[in-house]
Parts: C-alpha cells; sequence; structure tokens
C-alpha cells in the first residue's frame, strides 16, 4: 500500500528530478567552446570547378597542384608539362585543345612550388634529376615556354621535394630520391649544402620563421635540420610503417616550443595515422598520436594558424578531415568532415590573404580531380556581417624578411637562425590600397551626380531612336 501512496510516488519522483539533473550536469562537462566546430565546405556545382584539361598521368605521393594569391599550376598530360593559370577567371573552362604550359623537362614534373615572394617565380622537380626556375609573363602563360630562367644541376636522381624559404628570398630546398636534401641559392644558381639521409626523401618542411627544415624518409626517421651548416639538431622516429611519410610545421603552440610538428603516416598494420611533436623535445618522441582509417593513400597535412585547425587529405580519397589542435590534453579533437564525390589526384591550400572575409571563409582548398579542380571554400557560420576578428589574426604577408641568400647562409651559426614573419592584416577596411565606400566624400557625392546626369542624357537619346524607328516600349 506505501508503494502506491501518494508520498511514495512524490519521492520517487523527487529522486528521479535530481539523478537527471546530476546527469546532465556531468554530461555538460564535455561540451567543448571552440569557434570552429561548425566549420562546413559544400560541393561545389560543376560550372564553378576548372574543366577543360587532361590531367598528368605521372602517379606518385606528391601534390600534382600548388597556387599562390594570383597563379594555379598542375600537371597536364602534354609531355609530363606543368599547365598555369590565373584562379581569378570568367570562364572556368581552361581548353579546349592544347593549353600553354611549362614544357623544359624531359620527363614528367613531380614537384614544384611559387616563390612565395615573386608571384610569378615557380621553381619546379622532375623525374630527369634537375630542378629548374621559370618565370611567368606578367600577362600570364599565352604560349608554352621551354627556356628557364635557372637549372639546378646535383641530384642523381629524380627530385621529388621542392619547398621555399619562408622568410628568406631565393633559398629553395629541394629533396630526392637518391637520398639527399639540397640547399640552393636561387639567385645565383649555387648549391649551398647537402643533407644525406638513410632512404629516400618523402617529404621537406620550413619551420614557420625558416630557422629549422623538418625531413622525412623511408627510414622512418623525422630529422630536425640547421640548414645553414647542413647538421642534424634532433631525430627520432616518425611513423613504424614505411609508406611515404609528410611533415608539416604547427605555428601558435607555447605547449610545444611555440611550434608543434605534425607528420602523417602509417603504422605496421598499414592504418593511417597523424602524430604531433614537440620541437624542443623530438628526442622523447610524439605528445600526440591518432589513428585515421585503413587506407592506402598518402595524408597531405595541411595547417591554418588563423583558426588552428588541421586539414587531412587523402590521395584517392573524396574526403577532406578537420582537426582542431589546442594547448592541452588530448591536444587535437575532430571538428568534422568535408564529404565530396570524386577521389582526390592531388590538392593544395590558397593562401589565407586571399580569403573572403565577408562570408566567413576560414580556409580555400584546390582539389584536383580526374576531370576537374574543385574550389572548395571552407565556411564558418556566424550570423553577424562584420569583420570577425577571432577568425582572422594577421596572415603571412609574402614579404620577404631577408633579400638574398647570404643572409641566411652567411649568418652567425653559433645562434638560432632569427627573421619575424611579416604579417598583414585581414580586415578589407584596412588593408592599404582600400578604396573608400560610395558617399563618403564630397568628390565621390559629385560623381555620383555627373553620373545620374549623364544616364538621363542616354536614355533619353535612346528614347528618340527608338520612336524615330516607330519601334514600341
Amino acid at each position: 500500500i506505501f508503494q502506491t501512496s501518494p508520498i511514495c510516488l512524490l519521492l520517487k519522483e523527487a529522486k528521479r528530478i535530481v539523478f537527471v539533473s546530476k546527469k546532465a550536469k556531468k554530461m555538460s562537462r564535455f561540451v567543448r567552446a571552440s569557434k570552429v566546430r561548425h566549420v562546413y565546405a559544400n560541393n561545389p556545382k560543376k560550372e564553378h570547378c576548372y574543366t577543360g584539361f587532361r590531367l598528368s598521368t605521372a602517379s606518385g605521393d606528391h601534390q600534382y597542384i600548388k597556387a599562390n594569391s594570383k597563379y594555379m599550376a598542375f600537371g597536364v598530360s602534354q609531355g609530363g608539362s606543368l599547365a598555369v593559370f590565373e584562379m581569378d577567371r570568367d570562364n572556368m573552362r581552361l581548353g579546349p585543345g592544347v593549353v600553354p604550359v611549362i614544357d623544359g623537362h624531359d620527363g614528367p614534373v613531380l614537384d614544384f612550388d611559387w616563390n612565395p615572394f615573386h608571384t610569378n617565380l615557380i621553381t619546379t622537380g622532375g623525374d630527369d634529376c634537375v630542378a629548374k626556375v621559370w618565370g611567368i609573363p606578367p600577362e600570364g602563360l599565352k604560349e608554352s615556354i621551354s627556356d628557364s630562367l635557372c637549372d639546378l644541376n646535383g641530384h642523381m636522381k629524380k627530385v621529388t621535394v621542392v619547398t621555399h624559404h619562408p622568410t628568406v628570398n631565393f633559398v629553395c630546398a629541394t629533396g630526392s630520391q637518391d637520398k639527399t636534401v639540397k640547399l640552393w641559392d636561387l639567385e645565383q644558381g649555387d648549391e649551398k649544402c647537402t643533407i644525406t639521409t638513410d632512404g629516400p626523401v618523402y617529404g621537406v618542411s620550413w619551420s614557420t620563421h625558416g630557422e629549422l627544415l623538418g625531413v622525412t624518409s623511408k627510414d622512418k626517421q623525422l630529422r630536425l635540420i640547421d640548414a645553414r651548416v647542413g647538421e642534424v639538431v634532433a631525430q627520432h622516429e616518425a611513423h613504424e610503417g614505411t609508406k611515404t611519410q609528410k611533415i608539416t610545421f604547427c605555428n601558435g603552440f607555447p605547449g610545444a616550443g611555440g611550434e608543434a610538428i605534425c607528420t602523417t603516416g602509417f603504422t605496421k598494420q598499414s592504418k593511417r595515422q597523424f602524430k604531433l611533436f614537440d620541437m624542443r623535445k623530438l628526442g622523447s618522441g610524439e605528445y600526440e598520436s591518432h589513428n585515421i582509417d585503413q587506407g592506402a593513400g598518402v595524408i597531405i597535412p595541411f595547417f591554418d594558424e588563423g583558426t588552428n585547425m588541421l586539414y587531412l587529405c587523402g590521395k584517392g580519397d573524396a574526403n577532406i578531415r578537420m582537426v582542431e589542435l589546442v594547448n592541452e590534453d588530448p591536444w587535437q579533437f575532430s571538428i568534422g568532415e568535408y564529404k565530396g564525390k570524386d577521389p582526390c589526384r592531388g590538392v593544395c591550400m590558397v593562401p589565407k590573404r586571399v580569403m573572403d572575409t565577408s562570408i566567413c571563409e576560414v580556409a580555400r582548398v584546390l582539389k584536383l580531380c580526374k576531370d576537374k579542380i574543385e574550389v572548395l571554400r571552407f565556411i564558418c557560420p556566424r550570423k553577424a556581417k562584420i569583420f570577425q576578428a577571432d577568425l582572422y589574426p594577421d596572415a603571412y604577408a609574402g614579404e620577404a624578411v631577408k633579400d638574398n641568400a647570404g643572409a641566411y647562409f652567411d649568418s652567425d651559426t653559433s645562434k638560432p637562425f632569427k627573421a619575424e614573419v611579416k604579417r598583414i592584416t585581414m580586415d578589407p577596411k584596412k588593408r592599404s590600397g582600400a578604396k573608400p565606400k560610395p558617399g563618403l566624400s564630397a568628390a565621390t557625392a559629385g560623381g555620383k551626380k555627373e553620373d545620374v546626369a549623364s544616364l538621363k542624357k542616354e536614355v533619353a537619346r535612346l528614347k528618340d531612336l527608338l520612336d524615330k524607328n516607330n519601334i514600341k516600349y
């Protein structure tokens, strides 16, 4: 009788409410505040994709497409050549027929990199064991060119990696299947330094300020190198698998000496994974390791320091995974993934300084497919239409800190190389050369009155013309 009495029922209901409230409170601890939790990218329509080209048949674990603030370059099937086009164009169809190309290698171009300080300079590495520097005409590539500005001879096997120094002008690193990484003075065309590894080179990346060079190779080792003297300053095994390993530096992590190192590779069981290393304690191993999935394609990592987001793009995958890196355990959180339809043949990220801040575009990725290039805009939705300062800290400006290679190679090697990256504001109102909005000045207002008057005269003239020809309107 007591079990069914009103007092007993009230007590049971009170206990249930207390239990539910405690459970809700416990669950709320797992709700993490994040400004990028809802970042997404839509599948672009075909009319918004670059089409009209025949992709190169060269295969490998390279990007095969790269872009700067103006141009994009990718391999085409015209003798293993490199096509260069402006990204800002009305007609998204690049063909039909033969397109103008860079055609100077005796074999396919395997990797290439735009000079970060000169929009019209690009360095290529090919299957013919040579790296070459090319100049794109100011009006763009209207016809094919075969004469390079400079040839970099020195590798004994094919050149698989090309990357420029981020703060010093005319310094470039190339990696090869001959188990070496070479540093070049592009202005003089001279080889300045050679670093030897115990396996073919898979990945080469400069630290954000350019003081160290990170190298991954088939011997599974991750090496940090002072490229001025060619000395390995730290070394540790990156991944247990022997498949291709890639590397990138992640700036803005005080817990990792101000900069973390991200590598992607494979386990012994061929599971794809990424790891995070503290660049100060590389010998202690990774401080975070995460298995992604069981796949065959190499993962190419890209890091956006404005949002601390890591984009993991798999060769042969249709999707792109997004991970947010943080400064405390568990160090990384999965944000989600973009799910496409066509497998990826190559991928690159467009410089942050050209993002469209009016739609909260935080990243732009060019995804190279079999017969098109998809432009993927990653958006962080915000209700306010004003500039979102928390999403857009000052971005890499693409301006050299040191004007020539001598400032780097001849610097004091007893001290770490220091060069602060030059940055540019992402606020459109504060950009140099920004045009004021109409109506802000008397001159502008006067111009608007003149425009209206001229338009009225033109309307009257057209009306008279229609009346003379007996055309009704």
